[in-house]
Order: C-alpha cells, then sequence, then structure tokens
C-alpha cells in the first residue's frame, strides 16, 4: 500500500516561533509558540509546537526568538541596476535620465544584466524578500537567474515606442516563452516602459494583446506631479485617463509609483475593467525631492491595493523592502497629517497580501495560511534593538532591520539560512561584474536609450 500524505514525513517543520497570521477580516495577529508544516513546497499546517512534537519531518527549523512573515515581495524593481548603484547622485530625474542612467544603459549587454539580477536577488534574499517585479531589458537572462536562484519573480521585456513595432513584439515572445516557467515561479507581464516614452497605438495594441493572450501589464504612470502636469499640458489628460482611453486599464495592470495620481484620476482608476495595482517606492522620492508621494489612503478607499517597492539600486541604492515598509508608514503619516495613518498593523497589510494581490499572486502568497506557497521568513528579534518588545507589529516595521532576517524560504526551499545564502555565489558575482564596469559606465559616445522629456 502507498502511505497517505499524512503518514509521510513533512519536508520541513519549523517550530517555537512566533507567526504573523491574518484573521477572516484580514487583521494581522500573531500566534506565539506556533508552528508551521510544510509539504511539497506548500504550508500544510499553522499549529502548535507541541503538536509537531512527534510528526516526522525530513528538515526541521528551531525558531525560539523569531518571528515567521511572509516573504516579503519588491512590487517593482529593476534588479540589474544594482549594477549602476550610486552612479547617479544628487540630481533631478531629468539630468539623472539623460545625462547618466540612459546613456550608460547602451552599453548594456546580457552578461551585465545576468550579473546585476544575480547581486540583486542575493541582496533581496537576504533582505527577506521572497518575490520580486521587475521590468528591464534583456530579461531572459533575468529569468534564468531567478529561476536558478530558487526567487519568485513577475517579469516584463521592457520596450519603448521608439524601438518601433520589435520592441513590443520582443515584450510579447518574452512573456508567453518564460510564462509558468522555473517550476511555475516566474509569472510574466507586458512592460511597455511609460506613457511619456510609449505612444497611445502601442499603448493600445499592448492591451489587445494583454487581453488576448491572458497577459497583466506592469509599466511606469503618473510617476510624479510634473508628468502628469505636462501631460494635461500637452494633451489635455493625465497619464492614467490615457491608460483608461488606451485600454490598458481594462486589463489586469500594475502601476509603478504614481505619486502624481490626482483627484480626477480616482474615479478613472475605480472604474478600471481589470484589476488594477500601484506599487510605492518612497525612499526615491525623498531623493528625488518629488513634492508628493503615492496616495495610499485614497487608493486603498476605492479599492485599489498598494504594494511595497524599492525602484531600482541606481535610484533607491538599495533593495530593501524592510526599508520601504517603514517609511511607507513614515511618509503616509506626514503626507496625511495623522499620526495614525499608516499603523504598524496597515504598513505590514500592505508589505503582505496587498503585495501579493499587487503583482498577481494573491490567492498563492502574502500568507502563511495551510494552501499558501511556503514563502517564508525567519526574524530574529532577539538583538538589542529590538527589546524590550511592547508591541510586536511596531517592533517588526520601526525598529526591525533586514538584516534581522535570519532565514529566507521560498516554495519551501531554503534559499538563506542563518544568514549564510545557499544559491548565490556573491564574491564570484561582485568580482566579475567590477572588471566590467570601465565598458559598462563608459558614457563619452554620446549614445542614450531614450529621452526623458515629459
Amino acid at each position: 500500500m502507498t502511505p497517505s500524505a499524512a503518514d509521510r514525513p513533512a519536508d520541513l517543520i519549523i517550530s517555537a516561533c512566533t507567526v504573523l497570521v491574518h484573521d477572516d477580516q484580514e487583521r494581522i495577529g500573531f500566534e506565539e509558540d506556533a508552528a508551521i508544516v510544510v509539504r511539497n513546497g506548500i504550508v500544510e499546517a499553522v499549529t502548535s509546537t507541541s503538536a509537531v512534537a512527534d510528526l516526522a519531518a525530513a528538515e526541521r527549523l528551531d525558531a525560539r526568538g523569531q518571528v515567521a512573515l511572509p516573504g516579503l515581495i519588491n512590487c517593482h524593481t529593476h534588479a540589474p541596476m544594482v549594477a549602476l548603484r550610486g552612479i547617479a547622485e544628487d540630481l533631478p530625474i531629468e539630468e539623472w535620465f539623460n545625462d547618466v542612467v540612459w546613456p550608460v544603459e547602451s552599453n548594456l549587454t546580457a552578461k551585465d544584466v545576468e550579473l546585476g539580477a544575480r547581486l540583486a536577488c542575493a541582496e533581496m534574499i537576504r533582505a527577506g524578500v521572497t518575490c520580486f517585479a521587475d521590468h528591464y531589458f534583456a530579461m531572459d537572462a533575468v529569468a534564468a537567474v531567478v529561476a536558478e536562484c530558487g526567487m519568485r519573480a513577475l517579469l516584463g521585456e521592457a520596450y519603448f515606442s521608439s524601438q518601433g513595432p520589435e520592441g513590443r513584439e520582443r515584450s510579447l515572445e518574452f512573456a508567453l516563452r518564460h510564462r509558468g516557467s522555473a517550476d511555475g515561479r516566474i509569472t510574466t507581464a507586458l512592460a511597455p516602459h511609460a506613457p511619456y516614452t510609449v505612444d497611445d497605438t502601442d499603448l493600445a495594441a499592448t492591451a489587445e494583446l494583454a487581453r488576448a493572450h491572458g497577459l497583466p501589464v506592469h509599466l511606469h504612470a503618473a510617476e510624479n506631479r510634473d508628468q502628469t502636469d505636462t501631460s494635461l499640458a500637452r494633451h489635455g489628460v493625465t497619464p492614467i485617463e490615457v491608460l483608461a482611453r488606451t485600454g490598458i486599464l481594462d486589463t489586469d495592470v500594475l502601476l509603478a509609483h504614481g505619486t502624481g495620481i490626482t483627484d480626477r484620476d480616482l474615479p478613472v482608476l475605480e472604474r478600471a475593467g481589470g484589476r488594477t495595482a500601484v506599487a510605492t517606492a518612497p525612499r526615491g522620492y525623498l531623493k528625488f525631492a518629488w513634492p508628493d508621494t503615492t496616495p495610499v489612503r485614497a487608493l486603498r478607499d476605492i479599492g485599489v491595493p498598494v504594494g511595497l517597492a524599492t525602484d531600482g539600486a541606481a535610484s533607491n541604492n538599495s533593495l530593501d523592502v524592510w526599508e520601504s515598509m517603514a517609511l511607507t508608514s513614515l511618509v503616509q503619516k506626514s503626507a496625511e497629517g495623522d499620526p495614525r495613518r499608516l499603523t504598524s498593523r496597515q504598513a505590514l497589510h500592505h508589505a503582505t497580501l496587498q503585495s501579493a494581490r499587487a503583482v498577481g499572486l494573491g490567492d498563492s502568497v502574502g500568507s502563511i495560511a495551510p494552501g499558501r506557497r511556503a514563502d517564508i521568513v525567519l526574524v530574529d528579534l532577539t538583538g538589542p534593538h529590538t527589546r524590550p518588545v511592547h508591541d510586536l507589529a511596531a517592533t517588526l516595521v520601526h525598529s526591525a532591520r533586514s538584516a534581522d532576517v535570519r532565514t529566507t524560504i521560498v516554495d519551501g526551499r531554503i534559499l538563506m539560512r542563518d544568514r549564510t545564502l545557499l544559491t548565490i555565489d556573491v564574491p564570484a558575482v561582485a568580482g566579475e561584474l567590477e572588471e566590467r564596469l570601465p565598458a559598462l559606465v563608459d558614457r563619452g559616445h554620446g549614445r542614450r536609450i531614450q529621452e526623458y522629456d515629459t
């Protein structure tokens, strides 16, 4: 006879930890002295430590003094841009794009993208990020890195209208080629860059392709107020209204940034025919001195989930979603003029379930519960900067750091154990990337891949 699943050893049991859970109203709570049972990459049970004492398991983790959280999700980044970390500092966005970033990106090779993606994935795994949404060039290389290192990702090949129809076609071909790859850990999207670099014809064609092939769309939109004001002056419509009239908002769409979303945009977003979400990356907005931030409360009020993001390390200098969680809470308090918004529990909700919904994975990740994929991070709260704990949610959001993440697990596979990466050789990657930097950062050729003129 074949033994039943319940009779076979579990793949992984994590015991003696505190587990962040969601109740049936999606309120954040914590279960102490808890255990998580994982089988076939899925959470089978969240129970007590005593209940698993005699349960057989291929592997056990004793997580005393640690909190188990759903793996963090970076809802919008450009992972390979870690190669450009710190290259364009203290500049307004026009100079940042036109004078530095877009000239340098004209030098990119697939090898540069691969090495940047490897370094980025190592950084994210160490920071408790288990999934990221990426929107860049030479994305076959990024997909290969994701498959190898064990992370989860929503990937899209970016394109501009200046590339002609070939850019849009490459974006579709990439999405269809990699959808469901890496044992299902890779999902894909069409990735027009933004309404100011992709014209209405291409946006409308992208919307048709998205509907025809069942693909989401991931793009930058209303990144800042200047873009919105320029769009109104030139075309009489906001960037969000451009997305509505071209049909993009009738697809499932992930909008990056949205600090230029205005009151007139809110009913447009509320009427959107597809699943609409926004990714917020507050550190970059502070660095660029943008006057506004993502209107998180207004978006939540109309049912638009807001996920947490970092953007690329060329603008943010970091892929630390932990920092994005704390900054989102603080910046929203300042923007609202109300210390009660965002609370620590609200910030954790954005970091977990809302981020999962933003990348189209709300049914499979974002919480630790039976039937969910086992994307889990263990956070050590024994350090002096996290003691004592009066309010665990506040400790996690405002006191804990990404360096407190001890273990990172995706689909039940341990990618980092006790701060040791198991799937990426960082010294080798960093060394090879350093050798390639002189050719990568050269701007003497006078080229740029695009011009920023909103």
